[in-house]
């Protein structure tokens, strides 16, 4: 499949993001950890649909509690705490320009990365935001391989995603999306 044609089977019609985030492919996993990861990928969204959410509903109200802000800020400094601690031990994906929505996703690789062959199943391992520093990890098939002077790109195809992780990948996408249109608003 051509670049072009992966572009359009993946973001023709869907809600994506352009972004940079820290991102890797991986082999895939067995089915027992994969089934876990999803699991765990799906508590991961929605936490994160709940604190992006309640951070929204808070800029909406201008006149709400100076004490809840506060409270907010503190627990947000913990949580950012908590992810460091948790990262301290592990190596960090690198940042890469990524394009995602809920099919699939548009990764750049480095001159120096292996480049996975189309038709191959991955895993790719994304920290879908800041704010909670955990990974999430979606298996994939590569439908298609961009390569240039500055490396590659792949084309992913996510493999059928458990319908709640699907509809708030969405939603997380929505977000990220209705965000990059207000900022663009804003540098007018």
């Amino acid at each position: 499949m051509s670049a072009d044609a992966a572009r359009d089977s993946l973001f023709g019609d869907a809600i994506a993001s352009e972004d940079a985030r820290p991102l890797s492919i991986l082999p895939p996993l067995p089915e027992a950890r994969q089934r876990a990861a999803l699991a765990r990928g799906e508590a991961l969204m929605r936490a994160l649909a709940l604190v992006d959410e309640a951070r929204a509903d808070d800029d909406a109200e201008p006149g709400s509690d100076p004490a809840v802000r506060r409270l907010e800020a503190k627990v947000d400094l913990l949580v950012g705490l908590v992810g460091a601690l948790m990262q301290r031990d592990q190596p960090a994906d690198p940042v890469r320009p990524l394009d995602w929505s809920a099919r699939g996703a548009a990764v750049s690789l480095g001159p120096d990365d292996t480049v996975p062959a189309v038709g191959d199943a991955v895993v790719l391992r994304l920290q879908p935001s800041d704010t909670l520093p955990e990974a999430l990890l979606l298996p994939a098939h590569v439908l298609a391989i961009d390569s240039g002077p500055d490396g590659a790109r792949a084309w992913l195809r996510f493999d059928p995603l458990p319908t709640g992780l699907e509809a708030l990948l969405e939603r997380h996408l929505f977000r990220l999306h209705r965000r990059a249109v207000a900022e663009r608003r804003r540098q007018r």
